[in-house]
């Protein structure tokens, strides 16, 4: 006999209360982190060692809309939680906020906490390891580790170790140690240790073919926009 499973009609879909906000944050695989402390895969939390002020500590940590510095998380194959707290009582640490207490509304990993944030308030704002998609004409920007995707002469923006990638004439622009790929007439620049991918139309060939660039190697600068004459070869953008 078969089990049966709950249907998505009863299941109760997400509403972020009125004057809350949500903040990514990551833990051990025993849900543990800085200090030992224990964080529920659902359910409230609290600090018993509250402060106010505005330095590291005596509070529970996150990036506020998934935001900041992603540096401070985990690495992807961790639990990612999503907290909701109270926005007028977080205390902002630049890069990362504190908070007293809060409920996580949501344990998983990196790609389906980020997309609960996106869905719940968060979309269009630059989601750390986060995935945005804009259509034609679109602008697309997400986080540190995340990838933005927008259609022919859309812009696209990522992060440090962020994939960017456009269309036809498209803007293309990732951080350090990023990837950015513009299509035809289309523009890139990253970071250093980056790489810029730009595709153009081989005539002869009557192919797209595309001319990678790596940061540091063959005269291509960091910060500095590209794109492909019609010999292939990358020139840079003035």
């Amino acid at each position: 006999m078969k089990k049966k499973t709950a249907s998505k009609k009863n299941q109760v879909e997400y509403v972020l209360p009125k004057g809350k906000a949500l903040v990514l944050r990551t833990c051990n695989s025993d849900m543990t982190s800085h200090g030992g402390f224990k964080w529920p895969k659902s359910g409230k939390v609290e600090c018993s060692d509250w402060s106010p002020e505005p330095a590291c500590g005596k509070g529970l940590h996150g990036l506020l809309w998934g935001e900041g510095d992603g540096s401070l998380l985990g690495g992807f194959s961790c639990p990612h939680l999503v907290v909701e707290i109270d926005e007028a009582s977080k205390v902002d640490l630049q890069g990362k906020v504190k908070f007293s207490s809060g409920a996580v509304v949501h344990c998983g990993d990196a790609k389906s906490a980020t997309d609960f944030i996106r869905d719940h308030g968060g979309r269009g704002r630059s989601i750390v390891r986060g995935t945005s998609t804009s259509g034609v004409r679109g602008t697309s920007t997400s986080g540190d580790g995340g990838t933005s995707t927008s259609g022919d002469r859309g812009t696209s923006t990522s992060g440090v170790m962020g994939t960017s990638t456009s269309g036809y004439r498209g803007t293309s622009t990732s951080g350090d140690e990023g990837t950015s790929t513009s299509g035809i007439w289309g523009t890139s620049k990253t970071g250093s240790s980056g790489i810029v991918v730009c595709r153009w139309w081989d005539d002869k060939a009557e192919r797209e073919r595309l001319t990678i660039g790596y940061v540091g190697e063959d005269g291509v600068k960091l910060d500095t926009f590209y794109r492909c004459n019609d010999e292939g070869k990358l020139v840079e953008v003035k």
